[in-house]
């Protein structure tokens, strides 16, 4: 099996714009153990957590968005519950279809500052957030 293009590493890093957060329709998928980790993160109980920032969508759970685009958990100085944010926040820009090519890569570039700068991920790393995406 040949090597992927991106075999020797990729750079990302989080600068924590907030773009991927904002502006754009779409949904933010989250799981009941993540409901609950971003609960117990803002000191309140899984069922208002649930309540206050999460709707049902085609058979899933995802975070509310603002009728902007903005994700309800974004604000002016960042993601409410960065350091317990989803899988889905947690592995971008490691998703499949970013993956794909360059010239896909390259799309992610343009939609994020971060993409192409800072750290090295190896492939090892990359493989492990791929992976993420589906378990």
């Amino acid at each position: 099996m040949a090597a992927p293009w991106y075999a020797a590493g990729l750079r990302f890093s989080c600068l924590r714009c907030g773009d991927c957060c904002r502006g754009e329709p779409g949904y933010v998928w989250i799981t009941p153990a993540e409901i609950s980790a971003a609960a117990e993160f803002l000191a309140m109980p899984p069922e208002q957590f649930a309540r206050e920032y999460v709707r049902r969508e085609q058979g899933g759970l995802s975070l509310i968005e603002l009728a902007n685009g903005d994700c309800i958990l974004w604000t002016q100085q960042g993601c409410r519950i960065y350091a317990v944010r989803p899988r889905q926040c947690r592995t971008f820009p490691f998703w499949p279809e970013y993956l794909r090519s360059q010239s896909a890569w390259l799309r992610a570039q343009r939609r994020c500052p971060g993409v192409g700068t800072g750290k090295q991920h190896s492939l090892d790393e990359i493989a492990a957030r791929l992976k993420e995406n589906y378990d």
